[in-house]
């Protein structure tokens, strides 16, 4: 622990390091004088409840917090699945709780997140947000039905077979053929050719894409794979594959390439919406070295597959004409996934099964609808705002927690909602006012149980400068004044690596208190000074929470001497 001493050294340094700069560090919010802020928190996160060692390493850093002047921590432990949870669960959270009282902090559950819907769909994995196809053409053969291509697709030279020079045929562009784009016939997955790209800081951004063009139907599934090898590509994040119509990306995936790999085969599912042509990318987008291959690219339209069974995700199967409803139950079995998983796509569709006695001949066409579910960036799944049983589960989970934590204080886990307005349920709701009902319906219910409990909510999706706004990910509709439906007492969480003063600035002028969730993993405390300015001055900032988000609390200490003292 830095002495008290050591600290009035630093203070002097800082101020002259603010009149250098132009940016002045009040006196005494870093010395901590008067303690200015009620909340001091810290974000627990990575750790789960599911092994002694992860409890451990919890109130080690519980003990570090209570010493450094914090007064809450917020722990993502799974406190809205309580049902879910073992004996051994339930021992362990009472010896987290006792480190919270011991160093007299508040334990803050994280709970009730829709745009990770990993609690909710604990309970049930159908309320995951559905994407809809509709009419897609079926043909009988025996008692089953298949899907038909309607109309089939392809990458046109997805092998990289056809070539002149480092130009491939059929691709709209492919990045600097002869600099950073090369036909490669030396490495390849199949046939005599890959594409091979490399020498990426010849582009100005660093880029080594190719793309096509492909025709599809609107509201349609979609299989894509390709295969690519790596070779010291760095930074592997920069290597993505996307699916683009207008200005959205409707296959938001990340695949998370080791630096070196073999060939290894990529798969995604992307649903249509109302566009017929879309356009396919792979490649690095501010590459810096290293190399990799593409190969054996395909393009298939997909028959059932993770099929959501609610109320708001119907399956209809027609006649070709649509003169005829069939029904479940009596002329076809229930189309039911029984390998449902957003995360495994490579895997057969399902067939519509037939009953004994169908309406349904042998040798007809059907058009048959389902909504299925989307995995964004490797493993979110949102969860539908609208289906009712998303508030029985609330209810019952908000009585657990009342039981076993009681907490004066809890952060909704509201953020980065990234699918709505796509399934039956929600389909036309204005999504910032349904935003603003399952806000206010989680505040109501968890008061039904906990009358005094203050509520947190993470700032982005009530928030115009972020994502309170139309065109978001694959959401159908706009989160624009999600604000003006929400209970004025939410305290609100405005996070980020760097300062948002427009977003500070904002919330203060529509009377919300707020909590600044800064930090973000940075390697100083560059970022936390320069919010520490932004909000001087600004009403109702109730504190701040040291929020990393991979483990990394070396500069717990520093942040609590930099913004209260210790």
């Amino acid at each position: 622990m830095r002495s008290v001493s050591h600290r009035n050294l630093v203070l002097p340094f800082l101020v002259m390091l603010g009149s250098i700069t132009g940016v002045w560090v009040n006196q005494k919010l870093i010395a901590g004088e008067d303690a200015p802020y009620p909340d001091r928190w810290v974000w627990v996160f990575g750790f789960g409840l599911g092994r002694d060692s992860d409890v451990a390493a919890v109130i080690q850093l519980l003990d570090r917090a209570g010493k450094s002047g914090y007064t809450g921590a917020a722990v993502s432990f799974g406190l809205d699945s309580l049902c879910k949870r073992d004996e051994t669960f339930f021992k362990r959270l009472e010896e987290v709780k006792a480190a919270c009282a011991r160093n007299h902090l508040d334990l803050i559950p994280s709970i009730f997140s829709v745009g990770y819907g990993g609690g909710i769909l604990a309970h049930n994995k159908y309320l995951a947000e559905g994407l809809p196809v509709k009419d897609a053409l079926f043909e009988v053969r025996g008692n089953e039905a298949r899907l038909i291509p309607d109309p089939p697709v392809e990458i046109q030279n997805g092998g990289f077979e056809e070539y002149s020079g480092n130009r491939f045929k059929s691709w709209r562009f492919h990045d600097q053929p002869g600099e950073v784009s090369f036909v490669d016939t030396a490495v390849k997955h199949n046939g005599q050719a890959s594409l091979r790209m490399e020498n990426f800081r010849a582009n100005p951004y660093g880029h080594g894409r190719v793309m096509q063009e492909v025709r599809v139907h609107p509201y349609r599934c979609y299989r894509m794979s390709l295969w690519v090898k790596t070779e010291e590509l760095q930074p592997t994040s920069a290597f993505m594959v996307q699916v683009l119509a207008d200005n959205r990306t409707l296959a938001p995936i990340e695949f998370n390439l080791p630096p070196t790999t073999d060939w290894t085969k990529l798969v995604l599912v992307f649903n249509s919406h109302k566009f017929d042509v879309v356009r396919v990318y792979a490649g690095v987008w501010g590459g810096r070295s290293g190399r990799f291959w593409i190969d054996d690219w395909s393009i298939e339209e997909m028959g059932p597959i993770n099929v959501l069974r609610r109320p708001g995700t119907p399956v209809t199967v027609k006649s070709e004409d649509g003169s005829i409803v069939y029904e479940e139950g009596r002329d076809y079995q229930r189309l039911e996934d029984p390998n449902y998983s957003p995360y495994r796509v490579d895997r057969p569709a399902l067939p519509l099964r037939l009953m004994p006695g169908s309406r349904i001949k042998d040798g007809q066409r059907l058009r048959v609808s389902w909504y299925h579910s989307q995995k964004i960036h490797d493993s979110q799944v949102t969860v539908c705002m609208a289906e009712p049983e998303l508030y029985e589960i609330f209810d019952h989970e908000a009585a657990l927690l009342a039981k076993y934590v009681h907490p004066k204080k809890v952060i909704l886990s509201m953020d980065e909602i990234r699918m709505g307005g796509t399934c039956e349920a929600c389909h036309g709701r204005d999504m910032g006012e349904l935003l603003g009902e399952c806000i206010t319906r989680q505040v109501q219910i968890l008061r039904k149980y906990m009358p005094d409990v203050q509520v947190y909510i993470w700032s982005d999706m009530l928030d115009p400068n972020h994502n309170a706004h139309g065109d978001y990910y694959l959401v159908e509709g706009d989160f624009t004044g999600s604000w003006k439906h929400v209970p004025k007492d939410l305290v609100i969480a405005v996070w980020g690596g760097a300062p948002r003063p427009k977003s500070v600035q904002f919330f203060a002028e529509q009377g919300f208190p707020m909590l600044i969730a800064c930090y973000y993993d940075a390697p100083n405390l560059e970022d936390v000074k320069k919010w520490a300015n932004t909000v001087q001055g600004i009403p109702g900032v109730r504190g701040f929470m040291y929020t990393p988000w991979t483990r990394k609390y070396d500069l717990l200490e520093e942040f609590a001497e930099l913004l209260w003292g210790r």
